[in-house]
């Protein structure tokens, strides 16, 4: 059932975002899938004209064993859209993401994008984050650093950061940018903005896996087939 909602929510995404003559951020994870899926069909069937820039090692292969267009950021700095997954989703779109690792590209690719668009299923959908995703936010940071940015972190915000250890491999999951990965279990909602540049402002952190006032729109496949669409709230 989720992975029938992954796809309607990500079929959904594509017909509604991707045109002709578009350069396209393309996300990680196992949401994405089939949004490549559908943008490779679309390709097809229309003729379409569309440069795709991955976010990671995964969207590099999807793009290439699709037959679509790969690119980078430096041939194409300014993306019209980038569609990427979430771990989980707030009622204000604030994202975690980075359960695959690979939240600093995702971030940078969604940054130089002018439309950022979030596909997922049902259970990604949360009130305030930690609601549904209990594994904390990823932090990622220098090798060396991992045990300071930790302490720090734990010290000024509550909660504790581990280092996020391999499953298939001995010692810790190391990133596409040869980084470590901190898992910060916080112990109860912040100011999601003020946390995620004060942790950026520790020596050693590269980037965090929250992404706030980034993502335009949301779509979730729900249980009973539906797509549901979510805009951030006007304040």
């Amino acid at each position: 059932m989720a992975e029938e909602a992954k796809k309607l929510a990500a079929y959904a995404a594509v017909d509604n975002h991707i045109q002709n003559n578009q350069v396209v951020g393309v996300g990680s994870g196992s949401t994405i899938v089939y949004a490549v899926d559908r943008l490779a069909e679309r390709v097809r069937q229309e003729k379409l004209n569309i440069v795709c820039v991955p976010t990671s090692f995964q969207a590099r292969q999807l793009i290439l064993q699709h037959g679509l267009t790969l690119s980078d950021l430096d041939r194409h700095p300014e993306l019209d859209v980038a569609i990427d997954g979430a771990d989980e989703v707030d009622k204000d779109l604030t994202l975690i993401k980075g359960g695959g690792g690979c939240l600093t590209q995702e971030k940078i690719v969604a940054g130089c994008a002018k439309h950022f668009v979030v596909i997922a299923d049902y259970r990604k959908d949360s009130k305030a984050l930690g609601q549904q995703w209990k594994k904390g936010v990823p932090v990622e940071v220098i090798p060396m650093a991992h045990v300071p940015v930790s302490r720090t972190i734990a010290k000024r915000f509550g909660g504790e950061a581990n280092l996020r250890m391999a499953v298939s491999k001995a010692g810790p999951v190391v990133t596409d940018n040869s980084n470590f990965i901190l898992d910060w279990k916080f112990e109860h909602a912040q100011n999601w903005k003020e946390v995620n540049t004060a942790i950026k402002m520790i020596p050693g952190v590269v980037d965090t896996g929250l992404f706030v006032g980034m993502a335009e729109r949301a779509y979730f496949g729900m249980e009973d087939g539906s797509v549901q669409v979510r805009d951030p709230a006007v304040n």
